[in-house]
């Protein structure tokens, strides 16, 4: 078990975070593995671009360097908040000081993949830091930058919704509710999923808290350069591999508002902008907004502005016909 001791100082320090270079190394990480996590039709489509790049670019050597403990820091930097770009990961990275991936390197690059030839000669090159940001952002570029604004919007709601239990219930609820295994108790915050780790003391300095689409379960940084981190599956990403896995199928719901006005009543299951929405279900910007304000007049839902967004919600009205839909 891992415990985090908590005071009120770190709680009014703690804040949220998106990180692309970490959906990243996880997408790696299961592409990489014989029993992937990802849906069978991400996999399939993901997987022929991952071989070909193994092939063509320095990938075995960024693959070389994770294992089931993770991985080293300077290929996965702690991000800055929640307007983190791809960009922006890519800059630290190719700014990491050599004798600090060095370190890293020889740290981390110890299983058998590490001791292939071709591996070891960029793991042990001067300009290995170099190529593994290249290697990187060819990955980046072929396996994840199209999906990217729909998965940064699910994330985004994500941080939305945890925003609003923190207003509306407090912080306790919103830690418990990232993952089944946490627990506040006595004080501090509880996570049952990791094996025996000990106590760690926030200081102060309060936690960081990043939502994923790729993390199989629930992750966590204790060391530095990071600031003490869970990365947590973000709301939403079951549903995203539920449709990516099966055809829709008519329901009443459907039958009752059309398939497009369906998808936004059920994904309003917390609020979110048009822009959120769109992103997140791959829908165009001007067609959601025409259904929301149909639903809006059909009294299905409402709006408030927070902060310079404006979010939409479910009235009961919208709550009963979800919940009748089943």
């Amino acid at each position: 078990m891992l415990r985090f001791e908590v005071s009120v100082e770190d709680l009014l320090r703690s804040r949220f975070a998106l990180s692309p270079t970490m959906d990243l190394c996880f997408l790696l990480r299961s592409l990489a593995a014989h029993d992937s996590p990802l849906p069978r039709a991400w996999a399939a489509r993901l997987r022929p671009a991952f071989e070909r790049l193994r092939r063509e670019t320095e990938l075995n050597a960024v693959l070389a360097l994770h294992s089931g403990r993770g991985g080293p820091d300077f290929v996965a930097p702690p991000p800055r908040g929640l307007n983190q770009t791809w960009a922006d990961d890519l800059a630290m990275i190719r700014a990491t000081p050599p004798a600090a991936a060095r370190q890293e390197i020889l740290t981390y690059a110890t299983g058998p993949s590490a001791r292939d030839p071709r591996v070891r000669a960029v793991l042990d090159s001067a300009d290995a830091v170099s190529r593994i940001a290249e290697a990187m952002d060819r990955a980046w570029q072929e396996l994840l930058a199209a999906d990217w604004p729909q998965l940064r919007a699910i994330c985004e709601r994500d941080v939305v919704h945890r925003v609003g239990v923190i207003g509306e219930h407090g912080w306790v609820a919103a830690i418990e509710s990232l993952h089944p295994s946490i627990a506040w108790q006595a004080g501090g915050i509880e996570i049952g999923h990791f094996p025996q780790v000990g106590t760690v003391h926030l200081a102060g300095d309060g936690l960081l808290l990043i939502p994923s689409v790729f993390v199989s379960n629930i992750a966590a940084h204790l060391e530095d350069p990071w600031p003490r981190t869970l990365i947590y599956r973000a709301r939403g990403t079951a549903a995203l591999w539920g449709e990516q896995e099966s055809a829709p199928r008519p329901d009443a719901l459907t039958a009752l508002v059309g398939r497009a006005r369906a998808r936004l009543l059920l994904a309003l299951d917390a609020p979110a902008s048009t822009s959120h929405l769109a992103r997140s279900l791959a829908m165009a910007p001007g067609a959601v907004g025409d259904h929301l304000a149909i639903l809006r007049e059909a009294g299905l839902l409402v709006r408030a502005r927070s902060g310079r967004s404006v979010l939409y919600r479910r009235t009961p009205l919208g709550e009963a016909l979800v919940a009748g839909a089943g």
